[in-house]
Protein backbone atom coordinates (compact mmCIF):
# COMPACT_ATOMS: atom_id res chain seq x y z
CA UNK A 1 0.00 0.00 0.00
CA UNK A 2 2.48 2.78 0.88
CA UNK A 3 2.93 5.15 -2.08
CA UNK A 4 5.92 7.69 -2.33
CA UNK A 5 5.45 10.09 -4.93
CA UNK A 6 8.26 12.43 -5.60
CA UNK A 7 8.02 15.96 -7.16
CA UNK A 8 11.41 17.08 -8.32
CA UNK A 9 12.74 20.04 -10.05
CA UNK A 10 13.82 19.56 -13.68
CA UNK A 11 17.61 19.10 -13.62
CA UNK A 12 17.83 18.19 -9.97
CA UNK A 13 20.30 15.54 -8.45
CA UNK A 14 16.56 12.97 -7.79
CA UNK A 15 16.09 12.63 -11.23
CA UNK A 16 19.94 10.83 -11.85
CA UNK A 17 18.88 8.34 -9.08
CA UNK A 18 15.42 7.08 -9.38
CA UNK A 19 16.14 3.69 -9.12
CA UNK A 20 18.56 4.44 -6.39
CA UNK A 21 16.11 6.39 -4.54
CA UNK A 22 13.10 3.88 -4.90
CA UNK A 23 15.16 0.97 -3.82
CA UNK A 24 16.58 2.68 -0.41
CA UNK A 25 12.96 3.96 0.12
CA UNK A 26 11.27 0.59 -0.27
CA UNK A 27 14.19 -0.47 1.89
CA UNK A 28 13.60 1.86 4.54
CA UNK A 29 10.18 1.43 4.46
CA UNK A 30 9.97 -2.26 4.89
CA UNK A 31 12.77 -1.81 8.40
CA UNK A 32 10.53 1.01 9.54
CA UNK A 33 7.42 -0.95 9.31
CA UNK A 34 7.91 -4.75 8.83
CA UNK A 35 5.92 -4.43 5.48
CA UNK A 36 6.89 -6.30 2.51
CA UNK A 37 9.14 -4.63 0.04
CA UNK A 38 6.31 -5.79 -3.00
CA UNK A 39 3.95 -3.28 -1.54
CA UNK A 40 6.21 -0.66 -1.66
CA UNK A 41 5.61 1.84 -4.78
CA UNK A 42 7.12 5.23 -6.28
CA UNK A 43 6.88 7.15 -8.84
CA UNK A 44 8.69 10.68 -10.07
CA UNK A 45 7.30 13.68 -11.38
CA UNK A 46 9.54 16.09 -13.00
CA UNK A 47 8.07 19.74 -12.76
CA UNK A 48 9.72 22.88 -14.49
CA UNK A 49 11.31 25.62 -12.33
CA UNK A 50 9.16 28.06 -10.69
CA UNK A 51 6.31 25.27 -10.21
CA UNK A 52 6.95 24.46 -6.26
CA UNK A 53 6.29 27.31 -3.50
CA UNK A 54 6.25 27.41 0.12
CA UNK A 55 5.10 30.59 1.63
CA UNK A 56 4.14 31.65 -1.59
CA UNK A 57 7.73 31.80 -2.31
CA UNK A 58 9.16 29.44 -5.28
CA UNK A 59 11.73 26.55 -4.29
CA UNK A 60 13.64 24.53 -5.65
CA UNK A 61 14.09 21.38 -3.06
CA UNK A 62 12.10 18.39 -4.03
CA UNK A 63 8.83 17.25 -2.35
CA UNK A 64 8.00 13.86 -1.14
CA UNK A 65 4.15 12.72 -0.31
CA UNK A 66 3.62 9.32 1.00
CA UNK A 67 0.56 7.54 1.08
CA UNK A 68 0.67 4.91 4.21
CA UNK A 69 -1.62 2.74 6.18
CA UNK A 70 -3.62 4.49 8.89
CA UNK A 71 -2.49 2.61 12.62
CA UNK A 72 1.25 3.43 12.96
CA UNK A 73 2.51 5.08 15.96
CA UNK A 74 3.88 8.48 15.79
CA UNK A 75 6.66 7.25 17.03
CA UNK A 76 7.46 4.67 13.39
CA UNK A 77 6.04 7.54 11.70
CA UNK A 78 8.82 10.05 13.00
CA UNK A 79 10.98 7.53 12.32
CA UNK A 80 10.43 6.73 9.04
CA UNK A 81 10.37 10.27 8.09
CA UNK A 82 13.70 10.72 9.37
CA UNK A 83 14.72 7.85 8.13
CA UNK A 84 13.51 8.50 4.49
CA UNK A 85 15.01 12.16 4.87
CA UNK A 86 18.47 10.35 5.61
CA UNK A 87 18.66 8.14 2.90
CA UNK A 88 17.29 10.64 0.26
CA UNK A 89 19.94 13.29 1.41
CA UNK A 90 22.77 10.65 1.31
CA UNK A 91 21.83 9.74 -2.43
CA UNK A 92 21.10 13.42 -4.01
CA UNK A 93 23.17 15.41 -1.77
CA UNK A 94 20.05 17.65 -1.30
CA UNK A 95 20.17 19.22 2.14
CA UNK A 96 17.68 18.49 4.55
CA UNK A 97 16.44 22.22 4.94
CA UNK A 98 15.30 21.88 1.19
CA UNK A 99 13.47 18.81 1.55
CA UNK A 100 9.93 18.68 2.28
CA UNK A 101 8.32 15.13 3.46
CA UNK A 102 4.61 15.07 4.13
CA UNK A 103 3.30 11.17 5.31
CA UNK A 104 -0.34 10.89 5.10
CA UNK A 105 -2.13 8.08 6.52
CA UNK A 106 -4.87 6.16 4.71
CA UNK A 107 -8.02 3.80 6.15
CA UNK A 108 -7.65 0.89 4.08
CA UNK A 109 -10.85 0.96 3.05
CA UNK A 110 -9.67 3.90 0.32
CA UNK A 111 -7.09 1.50 -0.92
CA UNK A 112 -7.59 -0.66 -3.73
CA UNK A 113 -4.72 -3.03 -4.59
CA UNK A 114 -4.22 -6.26 -6.98
CA UNK A 115 -8.40 -5.92 -7.66
CA UNK A 116 -8.96 -5.77 -3.35
CA UNK A 117 -10.12 -3.18 -1.63
CA UNK A 118 -7.69 -3.46 1.47
CA UNK A 119 -9.07 -3.99 5.29
CA UNK A 120 -8.85 -1.63 8.01
CA UNK A 121 -6.05 -2.83 10.42
CA UNK A 122 -8.40 -3.03 13.35
CA UNK A 123 -10.29 -5.60 11.09
CA UNK A 124 -7.40 -7.36 9.74
CA UNK A 125 -5.02 -8.12 13.01
CA UNK A 126 -3.01 -10.16 10.91
CA UNK A 127 -1.92 -7.88 8.66
CA UNK A 128 1.24 -5.27 8.70
CA UNK A 129 0.61 -2.10 8.94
Amino acid sequence: MPYYQFTVPTGGATLQHKAEIAAVMTKVHGEVTGAPSSYVQCSFTEVPAGSLFAAGEPVTGPRLVGLIRAGRSEETRRRLIAEIAEAWTGITGDAVEDLAIFVVEMPGANVMEGGVILPEAADDPGAIL
